[in-house]
């Protein structure tokens, strides 16, 4: 399960990666580790326009005793499917590298991964309104043979480039086709 990330690109690097949008404000501050309850940026599309929006990591559960829900992974739920199902609740997280944690317990270390041609990448996310604002949320899968052997459990969902409007404008079925493993040979470790 992923917990941290980092997202330390500019303004002008989600341009080139996302295309144009609006909320391009030169002050998006460098995250060297986002954790839940954190806000950071996300991309979503309102009215037609890509809009460059920040959320807090995380959305609540359906019981008041639980921690929101950071990572989404059983895709078949009542409560996902109808976020899964309507385009204004598909969001693109920009990343810049992920952490999965190994070793045992008292002795673990971060691992971080990337991308090796990239230095930005993006999750595929979901988003709620809440009583304390948007919050989102991003989806994990199967590891590719990169991931699993620190983290043999799930990875995020990496949206390739040529699926960033698929992933925005997807009904439920196509949100599931894309919820793959990203090709471990596009990855690298970072350390």
């Amino acid at each position: 399960m992923c917990n941290l990330y980092r997202m330390t690109a500019t303004v002008d690097e989600m341009k080139r990666l996302f295309g144009s949008f609006t909320g391009d404000r030169t002050n998006v501050q460098a995250q060297e580790a986002i954790y839940p309850d954190q806000t950071a940026p996300v991309i979503r599309r309102v009215a037609g326009e890509l809009t460059l929006e920040t959320m807090t990591w995380g959305i609540p559960g359906w019981s008041d005793k639980q921690r929101p829900i950071t990572n989404v992974r059983n895709l078949e739920s009542g409560f996902w499917k109808p976020m899964l199902s309507s385009p204004d609740a598909k969001v693109l997280v920009p990343v810049s590298q992920f952490c999965e944690w190994t070793g045992e317990k008292g002795a673990k270390r971060k691992v971080w991964f990337g991308m090796r041609d990239d230095p930005l990448f993006a999750f595929a996310g979901l988003c709620r309104q809440t009583a304390d604002g948007m919050r989102y949320a991003f989806l994990t899968t199967e590891p590719n043979s990169l991931v699993a052997p620190v983290h043999p459990k799930a990875m995020p969902v990496i949206v390739g480039h040529q699926d960033y409007a698929s992933w925005l404008e997807s009904d439920y079925r196509t949100a599931v086709e894309l919820a793959l493993p990203y090709p471990s040979e596009e990855m690298k470790i970072m350390g």
